[in-house]
């Protein structure tokens, strides 16, 4: 299943609402190119909506700290939000859940960014 992005505002949150898998290839390319996408519109306020989102594999974590990293060296936030239970194993076991922040609730994570 090929990856999916489509993002919308939440007041002064980006909301990203990806459905897929992101992997080696196709994946992790659109994950990449969003984030550039709303870096370049001055969005530094990015919630990625991951509820659709059934597999990860290195290359798409390797761009999910990419993408961190990017957003925060301009300033802004990125957190993650809705994590699968197979996503949620995943960070736990890199030990990225401690990088990220996580939420569970799209208005408390609207809420949590400065």
């Amino acid at each position: 299943m090929t990856l999916r992005a489509t993002y919308r505002d939440a007041g002064p949150v980006t909301v990203v609402d990806l459905s897929g898998r992101i992997t080696l290839g196709d994946g992790s390319a659109l994950l990449r190119k969003t984030l550039r996408e709303l870096l370049d519109q001055q969005r530094t306020r990015i919630l990625l909506n991951l509820a659709d989102v059934d597999y990860i594999d290195s290359s798409g974590i390797g761009e999910l700290v990419s993408g961190f990293t990017s957003v925060t060296g301009r300033g802004g936030e990125m957190k993650l939000l809705s994590l699968t239970k197979k996503v949620h194993d995943l960070l736990q076991i890199t030990r990225l859940f401690t990088v990220f922040d996580v939420h569970s609730d799209e208005n408390v994570a609207v809420r949590s960014f400065r």
